[in-house]
């Protein structure tokens, strides 16, 4: 099974872009609060790289969104 760029994998790059920019943060302000390099956001965002559940969890956190309602949106779709 395929799941990048698959429908789901847009949603959750298009709710990820979104939590971001509610929360008022750039991709490098987010990547540092990560300890990652921005590259590391500006790829998942594009579509380019899957996250983990554990990476996916730290994002959450980091902006300040419940990681299972999120889920729920992913899912609904």
């Amino acid at each position: 099974m395929k799941s990048l760029r698959s429908a789901e994998h847009v949603r959750l790059t298009q709710y990820l872009v979104n939590a971001r920019e509610r929360a008022g943060m750039t991709q490098q302000q987010l990547a540092d609060k990560l300890g990652k390099h921005q590259s590391f956001v500006a790829k998942y965002e594009g579509g380019e790289r899957r996250i983990d559940v554990i990476e996916f969890l730290h994002i959450a956190r980091a902006l300040g969104f419940e990681a299972s309602r999120a889920v729920r949106f992913i899912e609904k779709k």
